[in-house]
């Protein structure tokens, strides 16, 4: 009986994708008293809910930073823009 052994190379070429690197920006809502500022955003709806989840108002955000003045009665309000939530009391 006669065993003839063989060393097989597997090569494996490794190739990477060279795709331009892009700066993701998120969306971030920022909250200094009545006035909301929203960021990387444009072409999207601020959405303001009450607790119960009825809407009391919307905002069409039409740049990058976008900064809204809030004009609600005192309670706790919900803001949205995209997939990004805040929760917010007014005073």
């Amino acid at each position: 009986m006669t065993f003839i052994l063989c060393s097989t190379a597997v090569g494996h070429t490794r190739t990477e994708k060279s795709e331009p690197e892009t700066e993701v920006s998120a969306t971030a809502i920022i909250v200094k008293g009545s006035a909301v500022s929203v960021y990387n955003a444009m072409g999207q709806t601020l959405e303001v809910f009450s607790l119960t989840g009825n809407k009391v108002a919307s905002f069409n955000i039409d740049n990058n930073e976008s900064t809204i003045q809030l004009l609600l009665k005192k309670g706790c309000y919900i803001l949205k823009v995209k997939n990004v939530v805040r929760k917010i009391s007014i005073r």
